[in-house]
């Protein structure tokens, strides 16, 4: 869809829904939808308009004007770039309309908003929070939340030596911990009530198994915190009958350390290395897109040298991704670590061209607002060159010989953990796991940023959208992958690696902006609000690992307690930048 018609479909909008205005602030993008009118609105906009995929969804705390903002993000799936709108309430009192009536995709990212902005979301199946806990004071992305010791008026400086005595802030807390609880709240005679509803939500849905089966008792197991296909630490609640799960849903938020706090308190440029820790795999592709969006606020470009090294790095990362995600996954299968360590291999070779280039080999900190850090050492280019034009090749054909007619990787993958196209869109999945559900959905190709319209590739796409096929798609990337490198290889100029001088404070305009990028497990993207100042008003992460576990439920029903793990271990989550 061109921008033509974008702008033709608005102005449809505006005549369909007299009540909703453009948001006339400078600066700022989309619709205001008046609360009432919101999913009378976004049912014409996925019916009539085909607006079928809810992307982003999150919240905006406005302090100063006593309000919260609610703004969504929305595309086709037949490509062309997004619609945004917004929803605006008191402060005092935030209530939403919830969408995942009409876009199940809402269902973590409400919850997120509720859990950090104290946003309500009104008719919510279930309405609790998910990165902190139950008994958690306060939502922390709020401006007038105050963190315990971290505020200026409780760091210890402030009375280290009056009177000649040490006095430690810590000591005055009565929990001696990073905590403020609740008022009345007691923490012995606390229950967990939380987990109440988890399993009372685990079980609100009639999901026989078999008229004929045999009656037996369900019985609620938790898989987790610890276990071994997440990277990091995960839980699932599942309900059986006998061997086979009924309903299942995903409970994170053990390692939630409020990434998008941080980032509001950093400055733009301090947060670049700030997502390389979103997904450890991925810091490349964490860093391309928290730029693209801080260079549209910006209104500049790389020049062309750097977006090609950009796009070389990106499709390198995908790669690096997607080895150690079938790896992982066979480790899921049984196969303890041989074929992951054959594709490490090839992985650390990769590595090995990050450190050259970077200086880090995870942690890479690479991307720069207007360009990249530095250019391409001596010999690396020749290094690269060789490894894209015959050694990766050559490796990934072996592992395709070894792994794909494997008959115990057939009998464990196919059929199992179908996630139809349907269910994968209404629940906004993202990357190899809709993709390989028969959607071929891929940024850069449905919304082209950087210069992914140059290249010459395919968007790679199954259609029985079980595990099988998400391992052979992720062997389908990383050849298109080598296609896109080739491209860069024939095609990268000289000249200069960044726009301008580099700057260690950057004048951000006021503004809102969003970048996304196709990273090696879906979309990720930025939405960011500056007011002027030297750090972001509001920074947040569409996070594809997150969003990802929306469907894990629908994935895993009417399937064998023995299939869940292999099955979450096929959507490759991190919890890094699930919890973030």
């Amino acid at each position: 869809m061109s921008e033509e018609v974008l702008v033709e479909e608005k102005t449809e909008l505006e005549e369909r829904f007299p009540e909703i205005v453009r948001d006339q602030r400078n600066g700022y993008d989309g619709f205001i939808v008046p609360a009432d009118q919101l999913i009378r609105f976004a049912a014409a906009l996925r019916d009539e308009f085909g607006y079928d995929f809810l992307s982003s969804v999150t919240g905006v705390d406005y302090l100063p004007d006593d309000m919260m903002e609610v703004v969504y993000h929305a595309y086709q799936t037949t490509g062309g770039p997004g619609l945004v709108f917004k929803v605006q309430v008191p402060r005092e009192n935030p209530v939403v309309p919830s969408l995942t009536a009409e876009f199940p995709g809402a269902d973590l990212q409400e919850r997120e908003a509720w859990d950090l902005l104290g946003i309500r979301f009104e008719g919510h199946p279930n309405h609790k929070r998910v990165l902190t806990w139950e008994g958690f004071d306060g939502h922390p992305l709020r401006k007038d939340w105050q963190e315990p010791f971290f505020e200026e008026e409780s760091k210890p400086f402030k009375s280290r030596w009056p009177g000649g005595d040490v006095i430690r802030v810590e000591d005055g807390n009565p929990f001696n911990k990073n905590v403020d609880y609740p008022d009345g709240f007691d923490p012995d005679a606390w229950q967990e009530t939380g987990q109440a509803v988890v399993y009372e939500n685990v079980g609100r849905l009639d999901h026989a198994v078999s008229e004929t089966a045999i009656s037996t008792d369900q019985l609620v197991v938790n898989l987790g915190p610890q276990h071994p296909s997440t990277h990091g630490v995960f839980r699932m609640v599942v309900r059986l009958e006998g061997e086979t799960v009924v309903d299942l849903e995903p409970v994170m938020g053990y390692l939630h350390r409020n990434h998008e706090k941080i980032g509001e308190r950093n400055t733009f440029l301090m947060n670049i290395p700030f997502t390389d820790r979103l997904d450890y795999f991925n810091s490349m592709s964490n860093n391309f897109g928290y730029v693209l969006a801080v260079e549209k606020l910006m209104g500049t470009k790389p020049p062309e040298r750097a977006d090609y090294i950009r796009v070389m790095m990106a499709e390198l990362t995908r790669i690096v991704n997607h080895l150690a995600a079938i790896g992982f996954l066979l480790n899921d299968l049984g196969a303890f670590f041989t074929p992951l360590l054959y594709a490490f291999e090839e992985r650390e070779m990769i590595l090995d061209i990050f450190e050259a280039v970077s200086g880090s080999r995870m942690m890479c900190n690479y991307y720069r607002f207007a360009g990249v850090a530095r250019d391409l050492p001596p010999g690396i280019f020749e290094q690269v060159k060789g490894f894209v034009h015959d050694r990766l090749p050559r490796k990934i054909d072996e592992l395709d010989t070894f792994l794909t007619n494997n008959e115990i990787i057939r009998a464990r993958t196919m059929g199992i953990g179908v996630l139809t196209a349907e269910d994968a869109i209404t629940h906004s999945a993202v990357g190899p796991v809709l993709r390989a559900s028969g959607v071929p959905y891929d940024v850069r190709r449905a919304d082209p940023y950087s210069i992914y319209d140059r290249f010459d590739f395919d968007v790679a796409v199954r259609y029985h959208g079980d595990i099988y096929d998400r391992y052979l798609l992720r062997l389908d990337e990383i050849r298109q992958s080598i296609r896109i490198l080739e491209q860069v290889i024939r095609d990268i100029p000289e000249g200069p690696i960044q726009e301008g001088k580099p700057q260690y404070q950057v004048r951000v305009p006021a503004g809102e902006a969003s970048g996304r990028v196709e990273g090696p497990k879906g979309e990720l993207g930025f939405y960011v609000v500056s007011n002027g100042k030297p750090n972001p008003w509001r920074y947040h992460v569409r996070a594809p690992s997150f969003i990802n576990l929306t469907p894990l439920g629908v994935m895993c029903r009417n399937y064998k307690i023995a299939d869940v793990v292999s099955i979450l271990g096929s959507i490759d989550i991190v919890l890094g930048e699930t919890d973030r």
